[in-house]
């Protein structure tokens, strides 16, 4: 299985929309974003041009509130860590990497991968044999706007670069 890990979108629909468009072509089931969606229409684009599951923790950039989440029946909404088991890997994700020893320490589970947003800046590291991730911003701010997709099955994390002259 592929799933997405999206960050940082800051309302940028141009690049969402590209980003759900590689989900679509590639088939994939399960989202997770690292917070900083933006506002209340862009998480209702998201959810309803993303199918699947999806896995969504706050970012420092939110403007609406926990409970206008409720109303997207796909969004499996976590606060601000979260945390889930997919292909028999144990994933944690925040927001911002001063909260990876929390996610480490609130675990119940040894984690293999724990994914954050917040910089914007892509980024992999191996932690007490955890690989913590990374996937850029959608947004394009600072950095080129970029996304990840991991496969469960050869365990490669790939990092997507959205080219905003892409017509996908």
């Amino acid at each position: 299985m592929v799933i997405a890990i999206i960050s940082d979108i800051h309302d940028n629909l141009l690049n969402l929309k590209k980003c759900l468009d590689i989900c679509l072509k590639n088939k994939i089931t399960k989202l997770i974003c690292c917070g900083d969606v933006g506002n209340l229409d862009t998480l209702k684009y998201i959810s309803t041009n993303f199918l699947g599951e999806i896995f969504l923790i706050d970012g420092n950039a939110e403007t609406y509130s926990s409970d206008e989440i409720k109303k997207f029946t796909n969004i499996n909404y976590q606060g601000l860590i979260g945390y889930t088991k997919i292909d028999n890997f144990n994933i944690g994700f925040c927001h911002k990497s001063i909260d990876i020893e929390k996610v480490k320490k609130n675990s119940d589970v040894r984690l293999d991968y724990i994914f954050y947003g917040h910089s914007h800046k892509p980024w992999l590291e191996k932690q007490d044999n955890i690989m913590i991730v990374n996937p850029g911003n959608i947004a394009g701010i600072f950095y080129q706007a970029t996304f990840t997709l991991f496969d469960t099955q050869s365990k490669n994390l790939k990092l997507q670069i959205i080219n905003s002259r892409d017509n996908i």
